[in-house]
């Protein structure tokens, strides 16, 4: 089972952590209310965890055209 930080919009895998070497709680997950956590966190079929965390480009071009839902239209 994995944890794996990947953006919602353009799918880039941002990172990827063995989840037998790193809890949720080192992750910051614990930190999350009910509601941050059904938006950010969801699970895999597998068992893997994703975290759904907006890259560097996808952020800027939001930023940049806040009125796009999606940073890639």
């Amino acid at each position: 089972m994995s944890i794996k930080y990947i953006c919602p919009y353009c799918k880039t895998t941002l990172g990827v952590f063995d989840s037998a070497h790193v809890s949720e709680a080192q992750l910051g997950f614990h930190s999350l209310t009910p509601e941050e956590r059904n938006h950010i966190i969801s699970y895999e079929a597998n068992g893997d965890v994703v975290a759904n965390v907006t890259c560097e480009y996808c952020s800027e071009a939001i930023d940049r055209n806040p009125e796009l839902g999606n940073p890639l239209q």
